[in-house]
């Protein structure tokens, strides 16, 4: 069966739809629904619609909770603690990243660490509200150990993802968004929707043997060695450690462990107008783009590419001719749809 593809809009109406019958407020249905169409629409589907079935399931097993009480612990003018009571990930991030671009207007920088938060989707796009404001914009997560750290054959940290955005002038935001891992663990998801293998070198079997069956991946694998499992642990005494909320030491050495779906987060906020000329400095990214795209290519590359590049031109082409979704993630939803008694848009109709 080929990918089906569906406008942006008749999709996160439906994934909205989907939430609010799960038991969300219609607010909170839209707000995650919105953030999982916003990566489909930059092509990172690993973090899209793919997740309502892994979100369903962890409603169901009390993991995410429909009826939170998001509450700031403890605050300064500079700082806050947010206790999300695990509540939908992009309700409370946005949430707190809107917390923290308050802070960072009135004094500079606005640091918010969320504890007990769930699944966020994808984190680029809370940096990108830093960025709406002529702000730069940062955001790390902590989860329960899923990737083995350099020299092991077991889960120790976890692929923590990283993003960090600012603002030019002419040209699109400069937007990293990344894992610690060779890849994310929802690129295992996809390719096990689209029945494909995945490449050498990224996952582990429960065993910790190399595999490249997507359905036998248990056990992600770090980027360049120690650094990449070595920042992972670091993001981890950032947030969960800094939360009180450690996610890694019960699953390592004992305790008690975290709410299943649980994790910790920390997003930022800095005022580029606390520290120079917006648009000097929107002028001074943009000069840094064009420099970097000027270099001369290697061999097999036509061109040199700035983060964020590709999901810009892929947002573009699906924009206009649809997000396309692989038959996996069709016949989740299509189930999620007849368990929920929610309509189904027409281009996702058997």
């Amino acid at each position: 069966m080929p990918e089906i593809r569906i406008d942006s809009q008749s999709l996160e109406a439906f994934v909205a739809a989907i939430f609010e019958r799960a038991g969300f407020s219609a607010e909170d249905a839209s707000t995650e629904a919105h953030v999982l169409v916003w990566a489909n629409l930059r092509g990172v589907d690993s973090h899209g619609v793919l997740r309502v079935r892994q979100y369903l399931a962890n409603i169901r097993r009390g993991g995410m909770n429909p009826h939170a009480r998001i509450r700031v612990e403890r605050e300064t003018p500079a700082i806050a603690l947010v206790e999300a009571d695990c509540a939908f990930g992009p309700v409370v991030t946005t949430y707190a990243m809107n917390l923290a671009i308050e802070k960072a207007r009135q004094i500079g920088i606005g640091w918010v660490v969320i504890r007990n938060t769930t699944h966020q989707g994808c984190m680029a796009y809370y940096p990108m509200m830093a960025v709406e404001q002529d702000m730069a914009g940062l955001a790390l997560v902590c989860n329960p150990p899923n990737m083995a750290p350099y020299g092991a054959r077991a889960a120790g940290v976890h692929n923590s993802p990283l993003a960090i955005a600012v603002p030019a002038q002419c040209h699109d935001p400069l937007v990293l968004d990344m894992a610690t891992s060779m890849a994310a663990f929802g690129k295992v998801n996809l390719a096990q929707d689209k029945g494909i293998p995945i490449p050498e070198g990224w996952a582990l079997d429960a065993e910790g043997n190399p595999t490249t069956d997507p359905n036998q991946a248990r056990i992600l694998l770090p980027f360049g060695g120690y650094k990449a499992s070595s920042l992972a642990l670091m993001f981890e005494t950032l947030s969960s450690v800094m939360a009180g909320n450690g996610v890694l030491t019960p699953f390592l050495v004992g305790g008690d462990k975290p709410r299943p779906g649980a994790q910790n987060s920390v997003v930022a906020a800095i005022n580029i107008a606390a520290f120079t000329e917006v648009p000097a400095f929107k002028a001074e990214i943009d000069r840094l783009i064009e420099g970097i795209k000027g270099l001369p290519t290697a061999e097999g590359f036509s061109e040199v590419l700035v983060p964020g590049e590709i999901e810009n031109r892929v947002r573009a082409e699906r924009s206009a001719q649809g997000v396309p979704l692989p038959e996996g993630t069709v016949a989740n939803l299509r189930e999620a749809a007849r368990e929920l008694g929610v309509e189904l848009p027409a281009a996702l109709l058997p």
